[in-house]
Formats: structure tokens, sequence, C-alpha cells
């Protein structure tokens, strides 16, 4: 009612002299307030309709990156898809460095360089291609691709066929569940500011339809890019059967610590008790007899030791109190 509610009906509880807390019973009360409740269910339910316009951009992305995922995983091997990839950003960073019907003094020729080496992992005679006489960008494409192409080769020859199979299937799954967290949350960014594009007069939700499927469109290509420069940067280490040789095991001396020996006399009979283990205990053992009438031959004894007269009292109630 305070919001839409109209200041008539303010005006005559006001006039009827309606007290807080006092039923409303009046018909004209209950019919203004069915339509306020109408109106705020018509709102919402806009707002809700709005919302499902916005999720349903975002869903339709998503079925398209969970099936492509799901091929993926139901695939044995994903090499073919990893060839596609490598030779799509192969002919995307040609076009973008040496456009098509453009003057060789046009071509960025450094920055193609830079570009294969940070991908690729690759040192090529780029600048030395493009300075050769009547050579196209069809040209220096297919040797890009053909280098790449070797590379990969060699790195299934060093690390076997099966390996490199289980890796860039791997790191394909990866990558593609990274990029697809990482466009979400450009998503969510991009919702949260997208509403301020009215004030431009544009409809927000046909802007957010277009920067999403830019944001796609980024999503593809960056994860191109990311699959195969990390497959092409990627070293691995095969432990071979010859290799695992069985270590020595080692010998672990046990240490022998006095303080915790069973005190012995000469004659194999034990100490008597309150001897502690210390520097003595090799004088101590080393005794002919332990005397219990002789306290010279009974060496250094803990106070709160038994006596070794055999008295039955502590060392500090008996001879220890003496000395």
């Amino acid at each position: 009612m305070r919001i839409f509610g109209s200041e008539r009906m303010e005006g005559m509880l006001q006039k009827l002299g309606l007290k807080e807390g006092e039923a409303i019973v009046h018909p004209w009360i209950n019919k203004a307030l069915e339509k306020a409740q109408q109106k705020v269910e018509a709102r919402n339910f806009e707002i809700r309709k709005q919302l499902l316009k916005y999720d349903d951009v975002m869903n339709d992305q998503r079925k398209v990156i969970y099936e492509q995922r799901k091929e993926i995983m139901r695939a044995k091997e994903v090499q073919q898809i990893i060839l596609d990839m490598r030779h799509e950003v192969v002919e995307d960073l040609v076009a973008s460095c040496i456009p098509a019907n453009a003057y060789a003094e046009q071509w960025e020729v450094d920055r193609l360089h830079q570009e294969v080496a940070r991908l690729f992992n690759l040192d090529l005679p780029v600048q030395d291609w493009a300075k050769e006489e009547g050579i196209a960008e069809q040209e220096i494409r297919e040797r890009i691709i053909s280098a790449v192409d070797r590379k990969m080769a060699e790195k299934v020859a060093n690390y076997g066929a099966d390996i490199m199979r289980m890796a860039e299937k791997s790191l394909l799954l990866q990558i593609l569940d990274q990029c697809w967290k990482d466009h979400l949350l450009q998503l969510d960014h991009l919702r949260q500011g997208v509403s301020l594009r009215a004030y431009a007069q544009k409809d927000p939700l046909n802007e957010y339809k277009r920067e999403a499927f830019l944001l796609f469109d980024g999503l593809l290509s960056r994860l191109r890019e990311t699959v195969v420069s990390v497959l092409a940067h990627v070293e691995m280490r095969v432990n071979r059967p010859e290799d695992m040789q069985p270590q020595p095991q080692e010998m672990h001396e046990t240490r022998h610590d006095p303080a915790m020996d069973e005190l012995v006399g000469a004659d194999g009979e034990p100490a008597p008790a309150g001897f502690s283990g210390g520097a003595d205990m090799p004088a101590r053992r080393m005794a002919a007899a332990i005397d219990p009438n002789d306290p010279s031959s009974w060496g250094k004894v803990q106070r709160n030791a038994l006596c070794p007269c055999g008295s039955g009292k502590k060392f500090k109630h008996c001879h220890g109190q003496i000395a």
C-alpha cells in the first residue's frame, strides 16, 4: 500500500480516524489492497521474466561447452582436435600479422616472430622468409605449420604416443574447465554493469547478448591458444623400466643409549634401585661389587630414588640427608 496505494486512500483512512491495529473491513479498502497486490506480483513477474532472458544467454553457451566436453570425455584420443586447434591458431596468427592484400612493407614480421616463439617455443627465421622474392602469406603459414607439426611429432617420438595422447586429453579438459570458469566470472561482471547502458538509450538485454557473444568467441580463441601453447612447452619426465634400478637399503645404525640400559654389576646382578644413567655409568659397571654398607661404592644416586642401603626410604630422607 505504501508503494502502490493511491494518495486518496491515505486521506480516506485519516478522515475515518482509523487507529493502529484496527481491522480494515471497508470494501473500498479491500479493493485497493487487491489492486496493490496485483501490481506487486506483476512487477515481480516482470523482474523474473527479465532475469530468465539473461539466463537463457548463459544457458545457450553452457550447452555448447558441455556438449564439447562430453565429446572430449567420450573420445579415446583428442589428437585430431588438438591438430585442428594448432592449425587454426597458426592461421589466425598469420592473418593478424600479415593481412590479406597487404604490401610486404605492411607485414608485422617481428610480431609474428615473437608470437610464434611465445606460443610454440620455436625460433623460426620469419624475417628471412619475408625477404624472399615473391613469397606470400600462404607459404609462410605452411612453413610455420610444418615446423610446429614437426616439433610435436618429435615430442611423440620422445615420450611415446600413449603418454602424449593421455597428456593431450587431460590438459584439454583442465584448460577447458578453467577457461569456462573465467568466462562465467566475466559474464557475471558484465551483467552487473550492463543496466547502465539504458542511460544511453540502449536496450541492456541486447547489449548483454552482443557482449556475451564477443566474450564467448574470445573464450574459444583463448582456449585454442592456451592448449597448443601448453602442449608445445610441456616437458614430461618418463621413468623407463631400465632406469628404475633398486636402491640399496640404508643401514640405520642403532644408537646405544646408556641411560636406558639396566645397570648391572660385574657379577651380573641388577644394580640397586636409585642409580641413574650418566657419565659415571661405565665406572659403576666396572665396579667389582656394590656394598650397601659402603656409601663410597654407590656412586651418584638420585635424591628421589631408593637408598642403596636397603632401608626402603628415599635417598634424600636416608643417607642423602646425612650427606
